[in-house]
């Protein structure tokens, strides 16, 4: 009896031993086929001005907490765009509000209260009536003894039809702000008019009630949203380690916070490496998810990346990331 309950430890601890062996070969980075080429750069909201973050809230107004302007550029602006595309972003996103008259405005805010002249929502206006508005009237660095962009912010806010014109052959990322159903079903109706080619140029992100409608009705976007996001990423912790992908991982953008990127089988380079497979682009934020917005923006925040990562970076600098790369 003793003999076989020595012999059954022995297998046992043999079995775990290779089961970790297995584990360890088939997700070491180590190991993985090289990748080559420098990282795919995503410039938040173009080239914007950037601010601090601490104690930052969904209703703080970020436009009067600027650090003082080192560029004539406001985010979400079609020049702050082209300025990111010249620097060398891979792709620029942005962000859409309906309007009054079934367009969509491209701006950040839930309001207009903090950045412009107005007040209200975007859907409180028609797009005609916003590029009255002075999208640069409430930046201060300086919290309020002046105002650099104040009265050089008219007619600069752009609808999402001039956006797609002006970047005709670029890659861009979309932001639906909402969770309205009448939002996702005209963004999708906008978005059929493009051609299958044009749409692949494209992602959009956004609640999980318009990024559903979108794909349900246009399968071949790529999207991104919370469900998306679990929908791949929990099966693939509890399972990845085999090296399976989970089908919900297919074709879609995942943003994955830097903090919890270690947790993943295989990350760095044989997590791309799957996830290249499926047509999935992967782009690293700052800290752990509590703030999408956190971007890598100096050349020491990139210092906390995996030697030669060569995945999807965010960034709110483009101007100072991309010469470090390009």
């Amino acid at each position: 009896m003793k003999r076989l309950r020595k012999l059954f430890k022995s297998k046992l601890v043999w079995v775990l031993l290779i089961l970790m062996l297995f584990i360890y070969m088939n997700n070491t980075s180590l190991l993985a086929k090289e990748r080559t080429g420098s990282p795919f750069l995503m410039a938040h909201r173009g080239l914007a001005q950037t601010f601090h973050t601490e104690e930052l809230k969904n209703d703080t107004c970020t436009a009067e907490r600027i650090f003082e302007p080192e560029h004539p550029y406001l985010e979400n602006t079609i020049p702050s765009m082209q300025a990111a595309f010249d620097a060398g972003a891979d792709e620029v996103e942005f962000d859409i509000h309906m309007t009054k008259d079934d367009q969509f405005a491209v701006f950040h805010d839930w309001t207009l209260d903090c950045r412009t002249n107005v007040k209200g929502q975007s859907k409180d206006y028609t797009m005609a009536e916003l590029k009255k508005v002075d999208i640069g009237y409430g930046y201060t660095a300086d919290n309020g003894k002046s105002y650099p962009f104040r009265g050089k912010g008219i007619g600069l806010m752009p609808s999402f039809n001039e956006v797609l014109t002006q970047f005709a052959d670029k890659m861009l990322l979309i932001h639906i702000k909402t969770d309205d159903r009448k939002e996702g079903n005209l963004l999708a109706e906008m978005l059929a008019k493009l051609s299958p080619e044009r749409r692949s140029q494209l992602t959009i992100y956004g609640g999980d009630l318009p990024i559903s409608i979108v794909k349900e009705k246009l399968p071949d976007m790529r999207v991104i949203s919370v469900d998306t996001m679990k929908n791949c990423l929990l099966p693939y912790l509890a399972y990845g380690w085999t090296g399976r992908i989970p089908a919900s991982c297919e074709h879609i953008q995942i943003h994955i916070p830097e903090k919890l990127a270690p947790l993943l089988w295989g990350w760095p380079n044989k997590f791309l490496n799957r996830m290249d497979k499926v047509d999935t682009r992967v782009i690293v934020v700052g800290g752990n998810g509590s703030e999408f917005s956190t971007g890598f923006d100096t050349p020491a925040d990139l210092e906390r990346l995996p030697a030669s990562y060569s995945g999807g970076i965010w960034t709110n600098r483009i101007d100072r990331i991309a010469p470090i790369y390009k």
